[in-house]
């Protein structure tokens, strides 16, 4: 047979069971009565007999207990790569470094933990830059902007260039208030400014520079002009490094391009042709000018030289002249026939051998010669 909880048998039409409260009886009902009078009575008994104060000391008691708890809402932990910037009303207060810290509770005093060695990346023109598992990533969306645009950037020379690239940054540790309270939307902040410095720099430089030698220092300048925007802004945002994807020329504008390449490259090879043929005859030009120059210097002196022996041997040949004539005369009748006779046969006769003339011996050229038989 079964039994009752509260020690009775169960009563009642069908034998089942009933709730102790129930319409089976109420001496349950009073023992619980009884019970709670009793709990009453006890209670005030350790209260003491009066009952008002010990209500208000257990009041004082609460609302101790609850400072104590709001006190204790002020400790709080940053992670070792985190700082915690501890704001007073809302107004920046100072930054603590990693650890357990405190701070008065709320409202008093309140706590951001931004994460300061997170690297972050925004992406201009879609990027081709490899991609780093270890980085994340921001998402920057730019309605105002159409994607395929963005990358297209003008060159000094007035050439349109496609460039894509990625700017890797985090929150500045030295300053993360600025970061927090300078700054509305960070990754659309850096996607911004760093089209405009790449505009800037692009707009500096020549499509061939783009295109081959200058792009690490195109990395460079536009990193050094991002951050000094930034600074100058007081964003508390640290660009870590730039990284260009490789340019190219606009597919609509390629084949026009490639021709003006091999237009360039026929040029180059037409000056370096003229240079060579240059470099071979001008200085053989040269050369026979130099000589001519000293042929003509040489004929020059020779023909000076000449012409000051003649006058000073006309002079001395004046002043015999002038001392002797007939015997100058004479002297200067035998040079000159000397000098007109030089080198053809002569024939000597001698006048005092009282011969008939040159007639015998005519005709004087054969006499000249010797014969065959001698």
């Amino acid at each position: 047979m079964a039994q009752s909880p509260w020690g009775k048998r169960p009563s009642g039409n069908g034998g089942g069971m009933r709730p102790p409260s129930g319409g089976g009886g109420g001496q349950p009902q009073m023992d619980l009565d009884a019970l709670l009078r009793k709990a009453h009575e006890r209670m005030r008994g350790a209260m003491g007999p009066d009952g008002g104060a010990s209500e208000k000391r257990i009041a004082g008691m609460i609302l101790a207990a609850l400072a104590v708890l709001w006190l204790i809402s002020g400790v709080y932990r940053v992670n070792p790569d985190e700082l915690g910037v501890v704001l007073r009303f809302g107004e920046y207060q100072r930054t603590e470094g990693p650890g357990l810290n405190y701070h008065f509770p709320y409202p008093v005093e309140s706590v951001m933990i931004p994460s300061v060695t997170t690297v972050n990346k925004v992406e201009i023109g879609g990027g081709g830059a490899v991609e780093n598992p270890t980085i994340r990533r921001a998402s920057a969306e730019m309605s105002y902007l159409p994607q395929n645009h963005e990358s297209l950037m003008l060159t000094s020379d007035r050439n349109i260039v496609d460039i894509g690239f990625e700017v890797q940054w985090k929150i500045d540790g030295t300053n993360p208030q600025d970061f927090l309270f300078n700054v509305r939307d960070p990754a659309g902040s850096v996607k911004a400014v760093a089209e405009s410095a790449m505009r800037e720099v692009i707009g500096r430089n020549k499509l061939e520079d783009v295109l081959t030698t200058a792009q690490s220092q195109i990395a460079e300048d536009t990193k050094a002009i991002m951050q000094r925007i930034f600074d100058q802004y007081k964003a508390g945002i640290e660009v870590i490094a730039v990284n260009l994807s490789k340019p190219d020329v606009p597919d609509p504008v390629l084949g026009e391009f490639q021709d003006v390449k091999r237009a360039e490259q026929d040029k180059e090879t037409a000056e370096s042709v003229a240079e060579g043929y240059r470099n071979d005859i001008i200085p053989r030009a040269k050369g026979e000018a130099v000589q001519m120059v000293q042929a003509a210097e040489a004929y020059k002196n020779r023909v000076v030289a000449e012409a000051q022996g003649d006058v000073a041997r006309f002079n001395k040949i004046y002043e015999q002249y002038v001392n002797a004539k007939d015997v100058t005369r004479k002297r200067m009748y035998l040079e000159t026939m000397e000098a007109v006779m030089k080198g053809m046969p002569k024939v000597i006769i001698d006048e005092s051998a009282k011969g008939t003339g040159v007639v015998p011996v005519l005709p004087l050229p054969a006499v000249s010669q010797p014969k065959a038989s001698e």
